[in-house]
């Protein structure tokens, strides 16, 4: 076993790592963590195998061994913790899963702790967004040990990272449905978790899953958030790599490190619903009728436009659109007759501003004037709604876009409309988190002070309040100048409001501008370096830097300058009696020169004197071997003490550093007006953008209908070509048939044919088979008379034949309908389409002989008949002919 053992320890790493023995792999665990803790940085080779080869954690992580595992994820800390953030990048894919599922859900209290440390020192290295996404999918696992491990891990990290780190909107759309597990530990878990992020998001937190959750959940939830309300806001107890680098690269200032501790107790309290929740788009919510109800004269249905529309806005986040018709339409709206118009305009505008925040700025200056104008209105329900729209506005912009407006409306002849738009100036400055400028200072102050002398109370103690809080902002004596002309007992009420006075800004700490002038010092100092530079002597001088911080040097530099020349005399013998030859070098030839040089030092400043005596002395002593001892050395040591002077006597480079500082802020004000001009510029291209397309829409809409009209008017002449063509048609029949019954006409004899007793009824045909014996007895004379009538009244028929014939070709289907009543009422069962003479010769074939009586009133009833027939015929002539 022991040669087994030594075997095994001569194995690589790597190999022990995925060796079949749960031993050796325990034992290659903690020899792999050893080496980790021992190497010296980050790019030590010992990690190059772990790095190219990230599945050796992925065994190491989900040993089937408990006590392996255990040491396989300490050996996974210790790598990440030395490694460094290539060790987490490239493990992290596949080592995450295994540790939820293997390692957090482990009955080891320390393997549990080690996972979780695993979990932590991947979002140390990296970042948080990937943990999360592989830690999400295990709410949806089966077992509810795992998916409280996965909720106990969120509550770990959230508590030791904060919401500034970690990203909770994934982690808060998943609860409710953790909430509603069956299993009570997951529950509990989850209460935990919701406990732990309302520390961080308070109230904000409630807009995304608190209304999915029953009552129940949300009474017991509320009992927990209780506890937490009394606690002081948390901080981030554990620090990114690159956060611990920034602090360890930072000066210790206490300073520095209250006020950085002061912004990290103020951020939790800016977290709102709006960074929680997602872009709505509201646009394709708004009634497509919304500009037409809008126009229209009754109120009412402009009422139920608005109504429509602040159920589509009234959503935490809106995502950023065209708006302007919308705009335009609730800022005419502030001027309708009817207040519950106003007022659920007021509350659009109010929901619009807090959902689309910052970008309500470019619709700012057509809202805002038009809602200070109807601050007459003194109804308080309006006045509030009114107000609360102000505000909204004013948050998502801020106090020197809307200050302008501000104090032309405190210039307004409604004594309402000066109180209530300085009470919205009040909660202006008392809800903003930027000090106002000085030139913003002093207009305020001096627009409230006009405001102290109205006659109604209400303004001057709104002014009182206006001038009392930016005391409490600005500080006392910043607004001491402008308080002088009041009297003793108003500047006491303006104290007053001062301490009673709750703001946000800062009290203007910010002029604690040391370095600011510690750098222009600096700049003195390195312009004199660059002036001397860009002379030719400052090459000479690389030691004069160094020896500046000396004060005394100056000094003794201004009581050397006279006997500066002598010094060469008095250092040459101590060195060498051989260098006897410069002293008369620098007898004859400088002797004149230095007499006349040094009265000339006391007169100029020191840099134009030092300046040409080393060059004329470099010059004349380039090749002797004087320049390199130690008076030359002197020399230069002291003329540096004099160059930090120069920069301050010189009056050329004072101008310089003038025109220098006047340039920078030249171009620092020039580049504002062109970011301000930018912005103008993007907005209105914004705007013009927007115009453009909704006339290419509207361009789009008018194409379409003329075509559309076209379309109708091409089938409107087809249908008028047909109509003529029917219309001809007609006629040309018309014509024929008045030929054809003229011909008729024409044509009729008055001979009677075979076609007797054509109009004879049934009850006619009855009677005269009854009275058959009767009919025997008549005369002969009777018998003539009636063939003679029959005669008659067959010539009658045939017109009347033939006239139903030329109707039947034109009449409508009503006509033919009553005309075929009439043809009954005339006892003849004549088909429409059957002939005269057919009609006449079934009616010439009687069963019987009639009566005499029956006869008679048959025949009056067939001419009446017969006359109605003819008046419609040549009803029915005119009507074509007029057609």
């Amino acid at each position: 076993m022991a040669d087994q053992e030594e075997d095994f320890s001569s194995l690589p790493l790597p190999d022990r790592f995925s060796h079949k023995n749960w031993k050796v792999r325990k034992q290659g665990y903690e020899d792999a963590a050893k080496t980790f803790e021992a190497t010296p940085d980050e790019s030590d080779p010992a990690f190059r195998p772990f790095i190219l080869d990230s599945g050796l954690w992925k065994g190491a992580v989900a040993d089937s061994n408990v006590a392996a595992q255990q040491d396989g994820i300490n050996a996974l800390c210790a790598f990440l913790k030395y490694g460094g953030q290539q060790a987490c990048t490239r493990s992290r894919n596949v080592t995450i899963t295994p540790i939820v599922e293997k390692g957090l859900s482990s009955t080891r209290a320390a393997t549990k702790q080690s996972a979780l440390e695993a979990l932590l020192l991947y979002i140390e290295l990296d970042k948080s967004d990937p943990i999360i996404e592989d830690l999400l999918p295990s709410l949806n696992n089966k077992q509810p040990k795992l998916i409280a491990a996965t909720l106990s891990a969120f509550t770990a990290i959230f508590h030791a990272y904060g919401i500034k780190i970690v990203d909770p909107k994934p982690v808060l759309k998943a609860l409710p449905k953790v909430f509603g597990h069956a299993d009570k530990n997951v529950r509990a878990e989850a209460q935990n978790l919701a406990v732990e992020l309302y520390r961080w998001l308070r109230e904000a937190m409630k807009t995304l899953f608190w209304n999915e959750l029953k009552p129940v959940q949300q009474q017991d939830l509320e009992k927990l958030f209780d506890t937490v309300k009394q606690e002081p806001p948390p901080k981030q107890e554990r620090l990114l790599r690159s956060q611990q680098a920034a602090v360890e690269a930072a000066p210790a200032n206490d300073q520095e490190d209250e006020a950085e501790a002061e912004i990290e107790e103020e951020q939790p309290a800016e977290i709102d619903a709006f960074d929680l929740a997602e872009p709505v788009d509201v646009l394709s919510k708004v009634p497509a009728n919304f500009g037409e109800s809008m126009a229209s004269s009754k109120w009412k249905d402009r009422k139920d436009a608005l109504d429509a529309l602040f159920a589509a806005v009234n959503t935490d986040r809106i995502k950023d659109g065209p708006f302007d018709d919308i705009m335009g339409a609730l800022a005419k709206s502030m001027k309708d007759a009817n207040i519950a118009v106003v007022t659920v305009a007021a509350n659009c505008i109010e929901c619009l501003a807090k959902g689309l925040r910052h970008s309500i700025a470019k619709y700012r200056g057509r809202i805002m004037p038009a809602i200070m104008e109807r601050l007459k209105e003194k109804k308080q329900s309006v006045a509030d709604a009114l107000g609360a729209a102000l505000d909204a506005v004013f948050a998502s912009t801020g106090l020197s876009e809307c200050l302008e407006d501000i104090l032309e409306f405190l210039k307004h002849k409604n004594p309402q409309v000066k109180s209530e738009t300085l009470r919205f100036l009040i909660r202006c400055l008392k809800t903003t988190r930027e000090a106002p400028s000085k030139p913003e200072v002093k207009l305020i102050s001096e627009a409230a002070t006009k405001l102290l002398t109205e006659s109604v109370e209400a303004t001057r103690a709104a002014g009182t309040e206006a001038l009392g809080t930016l005391m409490k902002i600005m500080g006392e004596r910043p607004m001491g100048p402008y308080l002088e002309g009041l009297d003793d007992s108003r500047k006491t009420k303006i104290k007053e409001y001062c301490d009673a006075a709750e703001v946000k800004a800062k009290d203007k700490p910010k002029p604690v501008a040391p370095p600011p002038k510690a750098a222009p010092i600096g700049q003195k100092k390195t312009v004199s370096k660059k002036t001397a530079v860009g002379t030719k002597k400052p090459a000479r001088r690389p030691t004069t830097p160094q020896e500046e911080p000396a004060p005394p040097p100056p000094k003794t530099a201004s009581k050397g300058i006279p006997s500066k020349l002598s010094a060469p005399k008095a250092l040459v013998p101590p060195q060498k009696s051989g260098l006897q030859g410069p002293k008369k070098l620098a007898g004859p030839g400088g002797a004149a020169p230095p007499s006349t040089q040094s009265p000339r030092r006391n007169i100029t400043p020191q840099d134009e004197e030092a300046a040409p005596i080393p060059s004329k002395l470099g010059r004349g002593l380039a090749g002797r071997p004087l320049a390199r001892p130690g008076p030359p050395s002197t020399t230069t040591s002291e003329s540096a003490p004099p160059a930090p002077q120069a920069p301050s006597i010189s009056p050329g480079e004072r101008l310089e550093l003038d025109d220098l500082r006047s340039e920078k802020e030249y171009l620092v004000r020039t580049n504002e007006e062109l970011r301000a001009s930018s912005s103008k510029y993007q907005s209105q291209i914004h705007e013009l953008q927007n115009q453009n397309a909704q006339l290419i829409e509207d361009h789009t809409r008018d194409v379409l209908s003329i075509k559309a009209k076209e379309t109708q008017l091409v089938r409107a002449r087809s249908d008028a070509e047909s109509a003529e063509t029917q219309c001809q048609r007609l006629s040309r029949e018309l014509d024929r048939l008045k030929r054809e019954v003229k011909r008729m006409e024409a044509d009729r004899s008055p001979s009677s044919a075979t076609s007797d007793h054509i109009y004879r009824d049934k009850n006619s045909n009855n009677n005269n088979n009854g009275n058959s014996a009767a009919a025997a007895e008549r005369p002969a004379s009777a018998t003539q008379q009636t063939r003679a009538n029959s005669s008659t009244s067959l010539a009658d028929s045939r017109e009347t034949g033939y006239q139903r014939m030329a109707r039947s070709y034109a009449i409508s289907p009503s006509e033919e309908k009553e005309n075929g009543v009439l043809d009954a009422a005339e006892g003849g069962k004549m088909p429409r389409n059957r002939s005269p003479v057919k009609g006449a010769a079934t009616a010439a074939a009687p069963t019987g002989k009639r009566e005499a009586s029956g006869e008679g009133e048959s025949w009056k009833r067939a001419a009446e008949v017969t006359s109605q027939l003819k008046a419609r015929i040549e009803l029915m002539k005119v009507g074509y002919l007029i057609s």
